[in-house]
This record gives C-alpha cells, sequence and structure tokens, in this order.
C-alpha cells in the first residue's frame, strides 16, 4: 500500500515536469478544433449524503452547485444484487444574437434525457450512465441532443468498473470523467446551464484506467492512463491532487500527452497533442460557494500533427454562487482567457476568435429548486479582443461579441419516486 501512495504521488511529480516541454514520440495524428466539451470532476464539493438506508452515488458523480442531487431509487435486480438508480429529464432553449451560420438565433431541444445505474457497495462496483444530452458552450455553435450524443461520446458516455482495495485505495475502469478543470460535462452538474470558454479547452470524457488513494486525513490523489481526449490512443497521464479541510479545498490537475496522436474527430481535436495544468480553490459554508481557479495549457510545435508553432492559452474563472431561502440561488461565472501567437506567426486558433485572441465571458444564472424540480436561466455575455476578423460573430463573423439568453427546466429522479 506504501508503494502505492509513492507510485501516485510519482504520478503527479511526472505532470509536472511536463510543463517543461517533455513531450514523447508515439505515432498518430491532428488537425484544428473547436471542442464542445470537457469538464470537472475532482474539485467540486460532493453532493449531499444519501440517508444510512441508501447508499450515496459514486464519488466520481459531481454536482458543484447550486442544484442539489436525489439519494437513488433502490430495487433488487435479482443476480445483479440490489442497484441505485437516478434519472434526469430536462429540456433546453436559448435566444442569441450575433448568430454565426448555420447557428439561428432561436433553438430548443431535449438537454437531457439521462439514467444512472450504479453498484455502490461490495467487492465490485459499476456505474452506467445512458441516454440523450447536450453541452452548450458558450461562443460555440449549438447542437442537439442527436447530433451531440453522435459526434462525441454516444449513448452510454459514461461507464465503468470499481475495485474498491482496502478502505483507502479504488481502481475504476472503463469510459471515465475527466480529472481536469472546474467545471464539468453536463448542463446539471455545473453553476451554469452553458459551459464556458475555459472549459473548452479542456477535456470531457476519456478512456483508461484510474487509481483513487486516500492520502492521510485531508489529501486524496488521483492518477489516470486514458486516451485524452477520446482519442482511442492511449497515451495520457492524467492526475489530481485534492486538499479537503473544513470548507476549504485545494486542488491541482495536470495531464499531459506522452505520445504524439495524428487522430482527429469533433471530440478528437488538435489539443490532443497538449498537455494543461489547473489549480482551483473552492470555498463552500452556508449559503456561499466562492471557487476561483486559474488554468494554462500549451500545445508544442510538432509539423507531424499540423501544428507549426507551439501555442499556449491561460486564463481562469471566478465562480460565486449563493443560495437564498425558499430554493432560489444566484450563481455567476466571470472568465478570461488568451492565447499565445498572431495571426500571421503560425499559431494556432484554439480559442475560436483567431490566433492569438482573447475572450471574456460573464454569466448570471438564477435558479430555483424544490425537490426534484428546477428551473434556471443563463444570461451570458461573450466579448472576444484581438480577434481575427471572420472568426467571431455575426453574419460576417465580425462581432465582437455575442449575448445569450437560455433557460432550463427538469425533473430529477430518485428517492422521490413512490413505489
Amino acid at each position: 500500500m506504501r508503494l502505492l501512495r509513492y507510485c501516485i504521488v510519482a504520478g503527479l511529480v511526472g505532470l509536472a515536469a511536463l510543463s517543461r516541454g517533455a513531450m514523447g514520440q508515439s505515432t498518430q495524428q491532428g488537425g484544428v478544433a473547436g471542442q464542445t466539451e470537457a469538464p470537472r470532476q475532482a474539485a467540486a464539493p460532493a453532493p449531499a449524503l444519501a440517508p444510512a438506508a441508501a447508499p450515496a452515488p459514486l464519488s466520481t458523480f459531481v454536482l458543484t452547485g447550486p442544484l442539489q442531487w436525489l439519494p437513488p431509487a433502490i430495487f433488487d435486480a435479482g443476480p445483479l444484487g440490489k442497484l441505485s438508480v437516478n434519472g434526469i429529464i430536462t429540456g433546453f432553449a436559448q435566444f442569441q444574437n450575433n448568430s454565426v451560420s448555420p447557428d439561428h438565433e432561436t433553438q430548443a431541444t431535449l438537454s437531457n434525457g439521462q439514467l444512472f445505474i450504479q453498484k455502490p457497495d461490495g467487492k465490485v462496483q459499476y456505474y452506467i450512465q445512458a441516454g440523450a444530452y447536450t453541452m452548450p458552450t458558450l461562443s460555440v455553435q449549438f447542437a442537439n441532443a442527436q447530433n451531440t450524443m453522435n459526434n462525441f461520446y454516444g449513448p452510454v458516455p459514461v461507464a465503468f468498473l470499481k475495485l474498491p482495495i482496502g478502505k483507502t485505495t479504488s481502481f475504476e475502469l472503463g469510459s471515465l470523467p475527466t480529472l481536469m478543470g472546474a467545471e464539468s460535462t453536463f448542463t446539471y452538474q455545473n453553476f451554469n446551464i452553458e459551459r464556458g470558454i475555459v472549459w473548452n479547452q479542456e477535456n470531457a470524457i476519456n478512456r483508461g484506467i484510474q487509481v483513487n488513494q486516500t492520502l492521510g486525513k485531508y489529501l486524496s490523489a488521483s492518477v489516470s492512463w486514458n486516451d485524452g481526449y477520446y482519442s482511442n490512443r492511449y497515451s495520457w497521464l492524467s492526475g489530481s491532487l485534492t486538499f479537503l479541510k473544513g470548507p476549504h479545498s485545494l486542488v491541482y490537475d495536470g495531464m499531459g500527452n506522452l505520445g504524439q496522436t495524428a487522430y482527429q474527430t469533433t471530440a478528437t481535436p488538435v489539443q490532443n497533442n497538449s498537455y494543461m495544468h489547473v489549480v482551483i480553490y473552492t470555498y463552500t459554508k452556508g449559503p456561499w460557494i466562492v471557487q476561483p481557479y486559474f488554468q494554462y495549457s500549451k500545445l508544442p510545435a510538432n509539423l507531424k500533427v499540423g501544428v507549426p508553432k507551439a501555442t499556449s492559452a491561460t486564463g481562469g474563472a471566478l465562480n460565486v454562487s449563493y443560495a437564498f431561502k425558499s430554493g432560489f440561488s444566484l450563481p455567476v461565472r466571470w472568465e478570461y482567457l488568451t492565447s499565445s501567437g498572431s495571426a500571421t506567426d503560425g499559431s494556432l486558433n484554439l480559442l475560436g476568435f483567431g490566433p492569438g485572441s482573447a475572450g471574456t465571458t460573464i454569466t448570471a444564472t438564477p435558479t430555483y429548486q424544490k425537490g426534484g424540480t428546477y428551473l434556471r436561466s443563463d444570461l451570458a455575455w461573450v466579448h472576444a479582443t484581438n480577434y481575427t476578423p471572420g472568426d467571431v460573430f455575426g453574419a460576417k463573423g465580425t462581432d465582437q461579441s455575442q449575448f445569450r439568453v437560455a433557460l432550463e427546466f427538469g425533473f430529477i429522479f430518485g428517492s422521490n419516486i413512490e413505489k
């Protein structure tokens, strides 16, 4: 067990070494990318514990707030034992100005129709998340549930085995949520309905193996060997180290490709050849959640994967949420992200606004929840600077800003289902 702890710490140290440009070689491939997905799974506060009679959700299911998940419904599955089940159904509508063709000013879709089945006890545990979903993201064109599933992670985006080893160690194997970032993949997991521009640099789901280890009273760590941005090329090392004491948590996340990947799809952008570091602080007490974080990523030059010049993206965000009485809450997010280079020096367009561009976003999400029903709305503004004409908003791609109003209405199912 002591050896395992040393291995986890060594893995995290190896991730830090990536920042010095230690990118090895394997062989596969790339292109540029408007990636629409990627999430945070380790930094967020855990959902409220279920009553003692009902198993709580697995630790990888993250809800950052202010939405509250429900304890699962329990049913006897015969030879499969007792299973815990949750579900969610939500609808989504959006209005935006300065839309970019073929996008429209108004949109509507089923944003989530998902079922969560888990066996959270015993020597062999598992988690299966299946159904329809969307990943609406600021400054990114709208995609309905069908197109999102077809282009990204299919109808079963998350499914893995979990093998506990003693009280402080566990292994997970399968399609896993990323260890990176402060936001998670799906709408209901986050402060806001739509993901932000900082999140859009990260990966979201990866396939591989992960080891989780408690390191004393306040520390925990996870290390994963995986396929990065869903590339099916297993050359990525990811890690997360969490310090949690009272209302405070501090998280370091790091990830990087130890090889090179010349393969590219919508879910696997050229960022699959990058490395990234994130530091997240979270304060949770009473009605307040305050979460500032900093993120840095770099895509090293590599002509074999279509990167003529090293390009980096640096930025961060501040999430603040206050819960009022009677089920109302108000989360607010501010972001700033900038990329290196210029439109003439061969740098890639990491932000979508042109090489060397920067972006600022502000999002407010008034939210109401009672039991398993919730209603919330995003009021969001995106502003680009140092942009390349043709790469921003409006019919001609020359409008500097975009304003969006999004609405999400949904039902969460679990222990509220009556026999």
